[in-house]
């Protein structure tokens, strides 16, 4: 039910105590005992709030302390790139972090002057050196992504430069929970001066290096030569300056929007539930830049770690991330020479069936896997996956030359793709998408988000396929039941339903109190509500 006001600028009286979540981050202490108040790894790293007592010092503290010891563990002895975004939680937690580390001896390389720095930046720091050099670096990004403002959040990235996969994930949960457990008695700390002064801490240019090498993943020249007007809204996240280094060295007529650090972010819109989300694949969340769209002939945004990306066309309007992952598959396969048939295409199993369409059409085999980009880092890594994409407007893809780019969800180039697919074809992303409904069908998808407790999701998260007892859906003979993804075999944390014409995926969410029926019809509204009618009546049963 959309909220009544989504979309219109946030009300002062909304707007988060920042003094008073800053003072509680540091004051306040969590009951290890209360699983909402324990560490716990989503999708993509720990989020919480110090407001709930679900990120507080005592969780970075321990997580940090975990993360140095699997590290030593490992034998991970090069840096760690530690990046943060511009939530007011991940500046003090950061800190935090960095006493830590150079209290376990481990050399820690964070951004001159505080500067903010994205998550793809860090990846590409990490990869970056780990073509260079034998001791191994891996990262830490502490940012909750799109999260509201009250909210912090903490993710680690092995050598591999990705979000770590659930088998690591796993062990750094489990050990911070019960350092927590302990008091925090194991943590090794310094006071933070101390561990700036030491050997251990330097400070790094993230921006520099990414910017420049930016020439070998998009033709800059040719959105250059456009001479197009664009802009970009960082939404006040860690992506500004990288933004204005790049209008700096390409010379692009590029206008920034919201070029500026509020902790509150009281210039944004509301989303769909009434509340502050950097989304910027939400028409709520990125009402102040559609209503430039008219000036501009090509706007984009980003969340504030800048991992995923907001396409915005004088004729489409906010591009649906589903139908710009397509247009973007498409273009790459088409127009990047090294992008040949030996590649595969990730997506994730919510992502849309006009995809594996498209793909099928290029005769490019379809590497479908569970929520979570975590499952595209290794593969971009090893260079046999062309392109991962999520539907939730995260993406990632190889240079030019087929080698790897980053391994973790990168924004900012699938906002300078779009301009380059712009500029290259001529056409506006939308009327590119369009030929791909004249050829393989319009879809109709939508995501339908509900309230859920612990135990119900943990409920959908373990559901036996067999126990369903279902033939049909949407009218329709049901040709799979998947429980496990057919790319990677991993569990996929609920059950996906395929038809001819449709599917179904219900999953509990990750990171809040909430399940999510995903959905798709090739036939019509009506056919897609009918889905979702009978999904709904599968968890009821269910929960």
């Amino acid at each position: 039910m959309l909220h009544s006001l989504a979309g219109k600028r946030v009300p002062k009286e909304r707007l988060t105590n920042i003094p008073l979540l800053v003072g509680e981050y540091y004051e306040l202490s969590p009951n290890v005992s209360s699983q909402k108040e324990r560490v716990s790894f989503g999708t993509s790293g720990h989020r919480g709030s110090a407001l709930k007592k679900s990120f507080n010092e005592a969780h970075v503290l321990a997580i940090t302390q975990a993360v140095c010891e699997y590290k030593k563990k490992m034998g991970y002895n090069g840096v760690l790139y530690m990046g943060k975004d511009t939530h007011a939680l991940s500046a003090p937690a950061q800190m935090s972090a960095v006493r830590v580390c150079a209290a376990n001896g481990i050399k820690v390389a964070v951004a001159k002057e505080g500067v903010y720095t994205p998550t793809p930046l860090v990846s590409f720091a990490i990869l970056e050196h780990n073509k260079n050099e034998n001791e191994k670096a891996d990262g830490i990004v502490i940012t909750p992504s799109h999260n509201p403002p009250e909210d912090g959040g903490f993710k680690y990235n092995p050598p591999n430069g990705g979000p770590a996969d659930t088998d690591v994930t796993s062990l750094i949960e489990q050990r911070a929970n019960e350092i927590l457990q302990n008091g925090l008695k194991e943590v090794a700390l310094l006071s933070y001066e101390e561990a700036i002064r030491s050997e251990f801490v330097t400070e790094y240019d993230f921006i520099t290096p990414y910017v420049e090498a930016l020439s070998q993943i998009i033709d800059i020249e040719a959105i250059k030569n456009a001479n197009f007007k664009l802009a970009a809204d960082p939404l006040g996240g860690s992506s500004i300056q990288v933004y204005e280094k790049i209008k700096e060295r390409y010379g692009l007529d590029m206008d920034i929007i919201h070029p500026y650090v509020d902790f509150t972010f009281s210039f944004m819109s509301l989303d769909h539930d009434g509340k502050i989300r950097m989304d910027c694949s939400s028409p709520y969340a990125m009402n102040s830049l559609l209503q430039l769209k008219e000036r501009y002939d090509l706007a984009f945004g980003n969340d504030t770690d800048a991992d995923r990306h907001g396409i915005v066309t004088p004729k489409g309007g906010l591009i649906n991330p589903n139908h710009y992952l397509s247009v973007a598959i498409w273009y790459l396969f088409t127009h990047r020479k090294n992008f040949t048939k030996d590649l595969k295409v990730g997506k994730t199993l919510v992502s849309s069936s006009m995809i594996e369409k498209v793909c099928q059409k290029l005769g490019i085999e379809v590497y479908e896997v569970p929520v979570g980009f975590k499952w595209f880092a290794e593969s971009l890594f090893e260079g046999w996956l062309g392109f991962g994409g999520e539907e939730s407007a995260g993406a990632s893809f190889l240079c030019k030359d087929a080698s790897v780019w980053t391994t973790d969800k990168d924004g900012l180039i699938m906002t300078l793709l779009a301009a380059e697919i712009t500029a290259v074809t001529g056409k506006d992303i939308a009327d590119i998408y369009a030929e791909f409904e004249e050829e393989f069908g319009r879809s109709y998808y939508a995501r339908i988000d509900a309230p859920a407790t612990l135990q119900q999701k943990q409920k959908l998260k373990n559901l036996d396929a067999d126990s369903l007892g279902i033939q049909t859906l949407g009218g329709e003979k049901i040709e799979k039941i998947l429980t496990r993804a057919p790319g990677n075999d991993a569990p996929i944390g609920g059950v996906k339903i395929v038809t001819k014409n449709g599917w179904v995926a219900m999953r509990p969410s990750g990171t809040e109190d909430i399940y999510k029926i995903y959905a798709e019809s090739f036939l019509s509204k009506e056919h897609l509500a009918a889905i979702q009618s009978e999904a709904k009546k599968i968890i009821e049963e269910i929960l």
